[in-house]
């Protein structure tokens, strides 16, 4: 099994706890600054469709450069491929911790968007 892309932030206090979950619980994984290896438009359009939720629960909403560029107000009128392009130009407007886990072909299978514990566990225990 391919270990699963952890996405995140060195200094973000989530990521920290998704971090430490998964190490108290055996799981292997690869980790990814987000900031300086921020997602393309390619592996988020992937992400976003093997998710099934909308793209707004890609973003960043508490973070400073989401509110400093009004996002808030300007998400309802974008279309998915606007709002795609958009979170591919800095990985500060990405929502995280992201989980990519990879299926049997090594396609992502599971993506998960931030960190919620009962998420986690049915989807890596």
């Amino acid at each position: 099994m391919t270990q699963p892309l952890f996405l995140c932030h060195p200094r973000c206090s989530t990521c920290a706890k998704a971090r430490t979950w998964m190490t108290e619980h055996g799981i292997a994984y690869t980790e990814r600054d987000i900031r300086t290896d921020n997602p393309t438009v390619a592996e988020l359009t992937q992400w976003h469709a093997v998710s099934g939720l909308p793209i707004r629960r890609f973003f960043n909403t508490s973070g400073q450069l989401y509110r400093s560029m009004g996002l808030k107000d300007r998400l309802s009128a974008m279309s998915d491929e606007d709002a795609i392009a958009l979170l591919a130009t800095d990985g500060m407007l990405v929502k995280r911790p992201l989980l990519i886990i990879a299926d049997d072909s090594g396609a992502p299978g599971t993506v998960l968007v931030g960190f919620r514990q009962n998420e986690w566990e049915t989807a890596l225990l």
